[in-house]
């Protein structure tokens, strides 16, 4: 399989090296990110991203980069790159002679004689960053001097240089601290050896970031430095650049390093790329367990936490990870729902993909354990949304879910503009009645296993009503596919991939011959190597490109947009209708995303791509539905006896 692979010679070529974004995270929700020349492109770069115990849910930019700069013969030789109006300023990329992803993010720059290697580190379950200088090769004396940038801001905006920011320094040993803003806790910044640190407060002006200025945001930004650290080092010797809320023995920072590197894992092939890209996902805060959604700039959504859970922690056997996660969100649950983005309970089919999530579960642990811990609450749901939710959620007489918010997207196919959303599927949509249907069958087995006659006495004529319902609602008989949602004026029949959940729940209302016209419509109109279409090319609606500012991609999002997400669906589909036969395509399948682990988010899978071929990566580098999805993927391969190795 293929190895993480860097084109040497290209490293220097901003048009290449800029399109590669890596990441590095703590596993409480901060993280390092930037491309792989450390210039950042986005507002949401920087060396420390995080949290703040005691402010709010929101990620913070504290330390925006680190500039290096080697000094020989009272020559300097800045190794950064920044992207100012007009040019790149200093021009370091032009110095890397190399980039490593594992065991950690790695950088290696020549200046002359002098070979200098850079190792980034984040410590995981703490908020501390560790930048291990190493002089490789050097023929006369030389000083390293490193120069922080600041600033202190909500990661979803940018700063501009202000009178309120403190730019003074305070001595601890071997370093100092500093804070720009009194409600920041302060930032320890410490070397390992001794060094000189010169104070030197000023703003520097009008940073840019393209991506944000592709995507339509504000791109420019000031950026405060309160000085810089310099010290010799000697061939063979290194210093490492320390970065936390807490100070730390200088002593100790050598040996900490050691021992957080000798705890990662090799990212040498596909599979262990995304398998270490999947634990990132996973963060934890005091008591809670979360998923985020995806780097850089989501935060927890309820809906992509069932949807991926699965493939990002329990196709790796990592059941305690699951079962904190869902512990976390029963806990929010409210009403028969579950708080979708932050507490916003406004997901009509997050509360049914938590049932598909203790299915896959089941698996791994058993009936038991999923009764014990989870049935009161499948039950608590069933009947919240048999009796209605709120003004917006109903079943009706026929037994099928209805959902209808006029200023709301209420499915997965969520984005609005000017107030409306751009898919708006009200009414019976087709996934979330599957959805119902599964969870229904999924409950009344396990009350049936473990003798609760009072609910199955209640719900055991429910799964023929809303079969026989579904098939007279949704089947679209002149074509042979089902409708995407019907509402008072009939059956939108836009070729959508939503249908493909019906066909691969563990309870299906679809006869064979049924499941497989909806997998020929989906493969002509929909199916690409990356993924599944939102919509068919066919449809005059479609957009086959991704890009503008925000109202022109919301528009884009789900009238095209291919999703990597939904192929796990399509996979299982036809691994329920052929069995060993569909081993060899979904085998191809998981070849698609060989090379894309290297050309975007660096050893993970992004949140959409284009269309339209050649299917670019867009949206977030690295997406949790997406890694999970290409994982639970491996995972059916593999029963199969199949493998990509």
């Amino acid at each position: 399989m293929s190895v993480l692979k860097f084109d040497k010679d290209l490293l220097g070529n901003l048009e290449y090296s800029l399109r590669r974004e890596m990441l590095s995270t703590d596993r409480s929700g901060g993280y390092m990110s930037t491309t792989i020349v450390c210039c950042n492109t986005r507002k949401y770069h920087g060396l420390m991203v995080c949290p703040i115990d005691g402010m709010d849910d929101k990620n913070y930019v504290l330390l925006s980069s680190l500039d290096e700069t080697v000094i020989q013969h009272d020559q300097s030789f800045n190794l950064a790159i920044h992207r100012f109006p007009g040019i790149y300023e200093p021009r370091g990329h032009k110095y890397i002679t190399d980039f490593n992803y594992t065991p950690t993010p790695t950088v290696t720059y020549r200046v002359g004689g002098v070979l200098l290697k850079k190792e980034m580190l984040w410590i995981h379950s703490r908020t501390q960053l560790l930048i291990r200088y190493t002089l490789l090769e050097a023929r006369s004396e030389t000083r390293l001097r490193l120069r922080p940038f600041l600033a202190f801001r909500d990661a979803h905006t940018v700063t501009s240089a202000n009178m309120f920011a403190n730019g003074h320094t305070y001595p601890i040993a071997s370093g100092v601290k500093c804070r720009l803003y009194d409600h920041f806790p302060w930032l320890m910044m410490q070397t390992d050896k001794p060094s000189e640190f010169v104070p030197a407060p000023d703003w520097y002006y009008s940073f840019e970031y393209p991506e944000e200025a592709e995507r339509g945001y504000p791109f420019r930004e000031d950026l405060m430095t309160t000085g810089f650290f310099e010290a010799e080092i000697k061939k063979g010797e290194s210093i490492i650049f320390s970065c936390s809320f807490e100070e730390v023995d200088p002593a100790s920072i050598a040996g900490m390093f050691e021992t957080e590197l000798s705890k990662r894992s090799n990212k040498i092939d596909f599979l262990s790329c995304l398998r270490h890209s999947a634990r990132q996902f996973v963060i934890r805060r005091g008591d809670r367990a979360e998923v985020i959604a995806g780097y850089p700039w989501f935060g927890r959504w309820g809906r992509d936490t069932f949807i991926a859970l699965p493939g990002i922690t329990l196709s790796q056997g990592r059941i305690e990870d699951c079962t904190d996660v869902l512990d976390t969100m029963t806990r929010e649950m409210k009403d028969g729902l579950f708080p979708n983005m932050g507490t916003a309970y406004n997901s009509v089919d997050a509360p049914l993909w938590f049932f598909w999530t203790l299915q896959q579960l089941e698996k791994h642990v058993g009936t038991g354990p999923v009764r014990e811990k989870y049935y009161g609450k499948m039950k608590d749901i069933l009947d919240a949304y048999k009796r209605g939710i709120g003004e917006y959620i109903r079943v009706h007489e026929n037994g099928l879910v209805w959902a209808s918010n006029p200023t709301h997207a209420m499915t997965w196919m969520d984005a609005v503009v000017d107030g409306r959303p751009v898919t708006g599927r009200d009414g019976y949509q087709v996934e979330i009645n599957a959805l119902w249907y599964n969870a229904i069958c999924y409950t009344l087995r396990l009350a049936e296993e473990f003798g609760d006659r009072e609910f199955t006495d209640r719900w055991s004529a429910e799964p023929e009503r809303v079969r026989k319902s579904f098939l007279d609602t949704f089947w679209y008989q002149g074509e042979g596919y089902l409708a995407d949602y019907v509402d008072a004026r009939g059956q939108n029949v836009f070729i959508r991939p939503n249908q493909i959940i019906a066909c691969s729940l563990e309870f299906v209302m679809l006869d064979d011959a049924r499941v497989l016209s909806v997998i020929q419509t989906i493969k002509q109109h929909l199916l690409t190597p990356k993924g599944l279409r939102t919509l068919s090319p066919r449809n005059p609606l479609y957009q086959g490109r991704y890009g503008g500012d925000q109202p022109t991609r919301d528009r884009q999002y789900h009238q095209g947009t291919v999703w990597p997400w939904l192929l796990e669906h399509y996979a299982a589909a036809n691994f329920r209708l052929y069995g060993k036969a569909f081993l060899h395509e979904a085998e191809d399948l998981l070849r698609g995303f060989e090379e894309d682990i290297s050309s975007y988010g660096i050893g993970s899978i992004s949140e959409i791509y284009d269309g339209d071929p050649p299917h670019a990566q867009r949206g977030a580098p690295s997406q949790a539905w997406s890694v999970g999805a290409v994982l639970r993927i491996n995972e059916m391969v593999e029963s199969y006896g199949g493998s990509i190795e």
